[in-house]
């Protein structure tokens, strides 16, 4: 359970960060697992919704209609400033449009969700999220992802730095000092 703990909150933090705008490295990108969705039951589908409906994966994906359209406003906006107020306008129109559409994403991670696990194992896991550790889990575990990331983000600042620190002092040592 704890191994599962740990991928599904590494999901987690994939989706967010890639709904969020934020740029992922291409060595990040080839290393996320592709999953081939086989096909499951209606009730193996159905018990994977009640699963990400527990654990309220839809937080994670409320946003991506709104944020995808300010992000492509931007990006229009950059080369068009002279349309800054129509673009706004727009974009309050192209949201209400649009607005719903990130439901497939819920819908498809039920699939995937029913692809991976079996219907008596998503079962299981409900149970488990409705158990008092699974509620913990819930409710501790957003703290806990983001602390972690919190963490990784201040350790790579401060690893890179050591990383340069070693690049100058070899390049010292071959007479090609680095600035």
């Amino acid at each position: 359970m704890k191994q599962l703990s740990h991928v599904l909150g590494a999901g987690s933090v994939a989706i967010v960060l890639a709904l969020s705008g934020v740029p992922a490295t291409a060595q990040a990108q080839q290393q996320a697992p592709i999953v081939q969705i086989k096909p499951a039951s209606p009730a193996a589908i159905a018990a994977a919704k009640e699963l990400l409906a527990l654990k309220k994966a839809q937080v994670m994906y409320a946003s991506a209609v709104p944020n995808i359209v300010q992000r492509t406003k931007d990006s229009l906006l950059r080369n068009n400033l002279n349309y800054q107020k129509d673009l706004n306008d727009v974009a309050v129109v192209v949201v209400k449009n649009l607005a719903g559409k990130e439901s497939v994403i819920g819908e498809q991670m039920a699939k995937i969700y029913a692809s991976v696990f079996t219907e008596q194992e998503l079962k299981d896991l409900i149970v488990f999220y409705k158990s008092p550790l699974g509620q913990k889990l819930l409710a501790e575990e957003p703290k806990t992802v983001a602390a972690s990331v919190s963490y990784m983000s201040q350790w790579a600042q401060q690893f890179s730095q050591q990383v340069e620190e070693q690049f100058r002092a070899e390049m010292k040592k071959r007479g090609k000092p680095v600035m």
